[in-house]
């Protein structure tokens, strides 16, 4: 079985990757989206967003990392993805299923499952323009407002020459609200030849063998789920037995609050530890503590002296 880490955009970026990937369990990642409208973009933004790029395209701990692109251009969908293996990404992987309105209104995400042939002429378009040696993968919703298409987008997909796709269990429409519907991700499964990865409502060593039971897949991507316990991959692979003592995890969102003092303004520093402090609570009664602490403080160095002084005592 493998196990990927997945994405959050305004979260779980490179920065919460690398720790997430240093505690364990991970058999590779997917950078958040690298949105492609009509240009060429400059390496830069590839850099900015995946910096692992630097380094064999892999985390400190040696995890790869997949580039991943977002737009409804073929032609320019394609031309990036060369730039993004010139620069030695490990696997380009193709966003088909973001569901943020900003997104959809323009084209792309889960727009774009309304539209199965245009999904086939990017993925066809991006394969062709990469090295074979590197692998073009995909990630889909059921569809955008209903599952009518569900089959459709999967092999249109497969048609594009995609070496696997990730399949969250859900449509846009759906959002991120439960259940996931697995029994889904089967039909799709049951339908291609390629691997099908299962994802969507992960959160426990429980939901996985569940989600395995009722996909047939054998392989996961986990988000939110590896935000709530940054442990759950290990778990899940019964490497050990137990979800980290709440002590470890203060050490790491000190060490998360620390890779944040370059690159991240102040109130946005504030708002993600919030934010991680607020999947945690599905795991950690601390946390819930220590969110009803912080939820007011906005300013950075308010924040440092009311709740990270403490953590100093930890190093």
């Amino acid at each position: 079985m493998r196990i990927i880490l997945a994405p959050m955009e305004g979260l779980l970026d490179f920065r919460l990757r690398e720790i997430l990937t240093e505690i364990g369990g991970y058999d590779e990642c997917v950078s958040e989206f690298i949105r492609v409208n009509d240009t060429l973009l400059p390496t830069h933004r590839f850099y900015r967003v995946v910096p692992e790029l630097k380094t064999a395209s892999k985390t400190k701990s040696n995890t790869p990392v997949k580039v991943q692109i977002l737009g409804s251009d073929p032609i320019c969908m394609a031309e990036n993805a060369c730039v993004a293996a010139s620069l030695g990404a490990y696997g380009i992987d193709i966003n088909f299923g973001c569901p943020a309105p900003t997104v959809n209104r323009n084209r792309g995400g889960a727009a774009l499952l309304k539209e199965p042939e245009l999904m086939y002429q990017i993925v066809r378009a991006v394969r062709s323009s990469v090295p074979e040696t590197i692998p073009v993968t995909a990630k889909m919703r059921l569809g955008f407002d209903s599952t009518e298409l569900t089959l459709d987008c999967a092999k249109a997909l497969e048609d594009g020459g995609a070496k696997e796709i990730v399949v969250h269990a859900r449509t846009k429409i759906d959002g991120y609200k439960p259940p996931a519907y697995w029994d889904w991700i089967f039909q799709i499964q049951a339908s291609l030849k390629i691997n099908v990865i299962a994802n969507g409502e992960i959160w426990s060593v429980e939901d996985a063998f569940r989600c395995l039971d009722i996909s047939k897949c054998q392989d996961i991507m986990i988000g939110r789920g590896a935000v709530s316990n940054p442990a759950l991959a290990l778990l899940i692979k019964g490497t050990i037995r137990d979800k980290l003592e709440w002590d470890q995890m203060k050490k790491i969102l000190m060490s998360y609050w620390n890779t944040m003092e370059v690159g991240i303004e102040g109130v946005s520093k504030t708002g993600r530890i919030k934010q991680w402090l607020h999947y945690l609570s599905r795991e950690y009664e601390e946390a819930k503590v220590d969110f009803q602490l912080i939820k007011q403080i906005s300013h950075p160095k308010e924040l440092k002296t009311t709740y990270f002084s403490e953590f100093l005592s930890f190093k």
